[in-house]
């Protein structure tokens, strides 16, 4: 029983999700450092970023979760933290296709995450691109609640992160 224990203990992941240009990427990054663990990049914007546009098909969309899935596989430090994770992949299948594979789904339930960070959207949109696209704060918010629905799901503990 207690290796058992031990061995569900050895990874701590934390995921960091929340709307665009709302502070994931550098909560990730200050987390991993403070707390001595492994920061982990958001893959979709490595991805969106190499083809120029964030105009990508629902085929490139599965390969960008299949990547984050592989990268869930191979784990082995104790503590990381994920700038972004295969929840903001789902609903973006949803929010822009209307569908989301099952394998998806699948994986999501297979390999949660500890504890997620959602941080809320109060703090301005600033511009990047290629990378973000969605400043209007009706869709920041929709997609906060969105997220926030998914964790739930999952009953997985969370905490809401606001900046002011």
């Amino acid at each position: 029983m207690l290796s058992t224990l031990d061995s569900q203990l050895s990874t701590f992941k934390v995921g960091i999700i929340g709307p665009e240009s709302t502070g994931k990427t550098t909560l990730a990054h200050y987390l991993a450092k403070r707390y001595d663990g492994v920061y982990m990049p958001e893959y979709a914007r490595e991805y969106v970023e190499r083809q120029g546009t964030t105009d990508i098909s629902y085929d490139q969309l599965c390969d960008i979760a299949r990547h984050q899935i592989e990268e869930l596989k191979k784990l082995s430090a104790s503590l990381y933290f994920f700038d972004t994770e295969l929840i903001v992949t789902k609903v973006w299948f949803d929010w822009v296709w209307h569908q989301v594979p099952q394998w998806l789904d699948e994986a999501i339930n297979t390999y949660k995450m500890d504890t997620y960070l959602l941080v809320y959207p109060d703090i301005p949109w600033v511009p990047d691109p290629p990378a973000r696209t969605n400043g209007s704060d009706q869709v920041r918010l929709a997609l906060f609640e969105r997220y926030q629905q998914e964790i739930q799901a999952l009953d997985v503990p969370y905490y809401i992160i606001k900046h002011n």
